[in-house]
């Protein structure tokens, strides 16, 4: 089975929806809409795929640069998840960033949108991107 490794960033914001690195209470978490592929219309973490010889934390910049047009510091590793799609294996490494410059573009994405903890259900994950919510709900939140 073909074997995927990615980053994803989890990106925060207080309740006012001004992106934030304290995780304070009634802060949201920022998800993107596939605009494109196999799983277009789900939505997700931001992130993609690791380049041969680089670090997740570079690879997390990259790409969030690449898809948001944002510049983030890598703060804090959340979880691997591994997870068998039906044409592959995901190995996804998601961590915790904060925006240090730029403001939040879509360039591949089709839609974005902060959520709430009451509000995480209200869109169709990703089946990997739910097991990281369910972490981020345990140990976070």
């Amino acid at each position: 089975m073909k074997q995927i490794e990615v980053v994803a960033g989890i990106l925060c914001a207080d309740h006012l929806g001004k992106p934030t690195k304290t995780r304070t209470p009634g802060y949201k978490i920022f998800a993107t809409k596939r605009g494109y592929g196999e799983f277009k219309g789900f939505w997700e973490f931001p992130g993609g795929k690791v380049e041969q010889g680089e670090s997740l934390e570079a690879a997390l910049i990259r790409e969030l640069k690449e898809e948001l047009s944002v510049e983030v510091s890598v703060d804090e590793f959340v979880c691997t998840v591994e997870y068998d799609y039906p044409n592959f294996h995901l190995t996804m490494h998601c961590f915790f960033c904060s925006i240090l410059n730029g403001n939040l573009t879509l360039l591949e994405h089709e839609a974005m949108r902060w959520l709430s903890i009451s509000e995480l259900n209200s869109v169709n994950w990703l089946p990997a991107d739910i097991e990281v919510l369910e972490k981020i709900k345990k140990t976070f939140y």
